[in-house]
C-alpha cells in the first residue's frame, strides 16, 4: 500500500504549505493541486511532523478542500504537488431528504464512502444536477461522522460510475455529462456501462484463454436452434440479452423417452413454475406471450454440482487494487430454490460459503478452480471491452466433470452475498479495493496519461 498523509489546516493567512522533508528532497515544487484546481504556493519542510501536510486557511479555501480530516496521497508531477484522489461517484435517483439523499441506495453509498480513511481518498456522490459547468465545481454529497454533508469541490481526479440501471445509462442527458467530463476534461471514468450478455460472449469467444469457459450461446432466431441444442445437451436456457437478477430466465428440458418438453421459469408473481408441452410450437405461445424473442439468447444447459439435489452456482467477485492488479475478493455458493430455474434469493435460493457445503479437500479444489477462472476472465474482459474496468461479479458454474463455466459477468455486481455473516469481511475488502483502485487511476492520469487515454 502507498503511504498517505494527514492533512491539517493551520489558522494562519500565509500562502505556505508545510510537508514532510522526504517529499521535497531534491525537488522544485511551486504549485499545489486538488482535483481540477491548482494554485501557486510556497513549500517548506515540516521539521517535526513526517506524517502530515499542513495547509494554511487561504490555500484550503482557494483549492475548495473540505476539512474532513481524511488522510490523502501525494502525486508529484513536474512542479505540481497533487493531493488526492478526489473521487466522484456518479449516480442518479437523488431525493430531497437529507438523511436519505440517494433513496433506498443511501446505505450502500454510506458503506462505500466509509472506507475513505483506511484507503486515503476523498470520495463523494453526485448527479448531473450538481455540476456547475461555468465554475468547474460540483456540489457533492460527502458522508462524514455518520451524516451526509454537502461541499462545493473541484471536478474530481477520477469518476466511478454507479448509475443504477440500464434506463439511466441510456438517458441522453447523462450520456452527454459522461462524454463531456471524459473528453473535454480528460477525467478517467471507471466501470462504465452494464455488460450485454451476448456482446460479452462474442468478445470472449475470440480470446483463446477465455473461450474454454463459455457455454455454447446463440441469439434466438428459430426453434431449430433450440431443437439442435436440446438434442446435444438435454436442456437449454433462454435468457434476455440485457437481463439481470435472474429475471426472464427460462429452462427448457427435453424428455427423449416421452418426447415432451418441460419449461421451468418464474411467473409474474415470482412463483416457480414447471409446465409440460408436447412441442416447442405449443410451449412458446403459452410461456413467452408478449415477450420479444429477438431480445433473447439460447444457452447450453450445464449439469451442475448439486447440494441436497439442488443445483449450485458461484458468485465470484474480482477487484483491481491500488497497484492496478486483479484480486479475487469474494467467493460464495448460491443454491437454487426448490423447483427454481435460478439461484436468486427471491426464488428461494440460499447463500452459503464453499466450506459449508463441501469437504475441506473439495473446498480447496473448487476455490482454486474458481479463482483461477475469475482472474483469467477478468484479464480477458479488460483486453476485449472498452473503458476502465475495476470490479466484476462473475456467475460461474462447476459441472460434474469439475469444469468451470461462465454464465454471466456483471460490471455492477449486486451485494446480496455479503448478507451472509461469514462473508462480511469480504464485503469490506471489495469496498476498500473499489476506492483504492481510484488511487492507481489518479496516479496513472497524472504521471502516465498517455497509457490511460491511449
Amino acid at each position: 500500500m502507498r503511504k498517505h498523509y494527514r492533512i491539517e489546516i493551520a489558522p494562519n493567512n500565509q500562502n505556505i504549505v508545510f510537508c514532510p522533508p522526504s517529499i521535497l528532497k531534491g525537488k522544485k515544487i511551486n504549485r499545489m493541486a486538488f482535483g481540477s484546481k491548482s494554485i501557486e504556493v510556497h513549500f517548506f519542510p515540516h521539521p517535526d511532523k513526517n506524517d502530515r501536510i499542513v495547509l494554511s486557511k487561504p490555500i484550503q479555501e482557494a483549492l475548495s478542500f473540505p476539512d474532513l480530516a481524511v488522510p490523502m496521497h501525494v502525486f508529484l508531477d513536474k512542479q505540481t504537488f497533487h493531493i488526492g484522489p478526489l473521487i466522484g461517484i456518479f449516480t442518479s435517483g437523488f431525493t430531497p431528504f437529507p438523511e436519505q439523499p440517494i433513496g433506498d441506495r443511501t446505505q450502500l453509498f454510506e458503506k462505500l464512502l466509509s472506507v475513505k480513511n483506511s484507503v486515503g481518498a476523498m470520495p463523494f456522490v453526485f448527479g448531473e444536477q450538481h455540476i456547475d459547468w461555468e465554475q468547474g465545481m460540483i456540489n457533492g454529497y460527502f458522508y462524514h461522522k455518520d451524516t451526509w454533508q454537502n461541499f462545493d469541490v473541484p471536478f474530481p481526479n477520477v469518476i466511478y460510475d454507479r448509475l443504477p440501471n440500464r434506463k439511466s445509462e441510456r438517458n441522453p442527458k447523462l450520456i452527454k455529462v459522461k462524454e463531456r467530463l471524459q473528453k473535454d476534461y480528460l477525467i478517467p471514468w471507471y466501470n462504465p456501462g452494464f455488460f450485454n450478455k451476448l456482446d460479452v460472449y462474442e468478445r470472449l469467444q475470440q480470446d483463446p484463454l477465455a473461450a474454454i469457459f463459455l457455454p455454447e450461446t446463440f441469439p434466438f432466431t428459430s426453434f431449430s436452434i433450440i431443437e439442435t441444442m436440446l438434442s446435444k445437451y438435454g436442456h437449454v436456457f433462454i435468457k434476455p440479452k440485457n437481463g439481470s437478477l435472474g429475471l426472464g430466465v427460462h429452462q427448457i428440458i427435453y424428455d427423449k423417452h416421452t418426447g415432451d418438453y418441460f419449461c421451468r421459469y418464474q411467473d409474474k408473481v415470482f412463483a416457480n413454475r414447471l409446465r409440460k408441452f408436447s412441442s416447442l410450437e405449443k410451449l412458446f405461445p403459452n410461456v413467452f406471450a408478449n415477450q420479444r424473442l429477438d431480445k433473447m439468447l439460447v444457452q447450453q444447459g450445464i449439469h451442475l454440482l448439486r447440494h441436497e439435489k439442488r443445483p449450485i452456482d458461484f458468485r465470484v467477485h474480482t477487484n483491481k487494487d491500488d497497484e492496478g492488479k486483479w484480486q479475487v475478493t469474494a467467493i460464495a455458493a448460491k443454491i437454487a430454490g426448490q423447483g427454481s430455474v435460478t439461484t436468486h434469493k427471491r426464488s428461494g435460493g440460499d447463500i452459503k460459503t464453499i466450506g459449508e457445503i463441501f469437504s475441506e479437500e473439495e473446498s480447496a479444489l473448487y476455490t482454486e478452480k474458481l479463482s483461477n477462472a475469475a482472474l483469467l476472465l477478468s484479464e480477458a474482459l479488460e483486453r476485449n471491452i472498452e473503458g476502465i474496468i475495476g470490479e466484476i461479479g462473475f456467475d460461474l458454474g462447476i459441472d460434474r466433470n469439475r469444469d468451470v463455466w461462465l454464465f454471466e459477468a456483471n460490471s455492477k455486481p449486486g451485494r446480496s452475498i455479503f448478507n451472509h455473516p461469514d462473508l462480511e469481511e469480504f464485503d469490506l475488502l471489495t469496498r476498500k479495493l473499489t476506492i483504492a483502485f481510484a488511487v492507481f487511476i489518479t496516479e496513472q492520469s497524472i504521471l502516465h496519461p498517455e497509457e490511460l487515454f491511449q
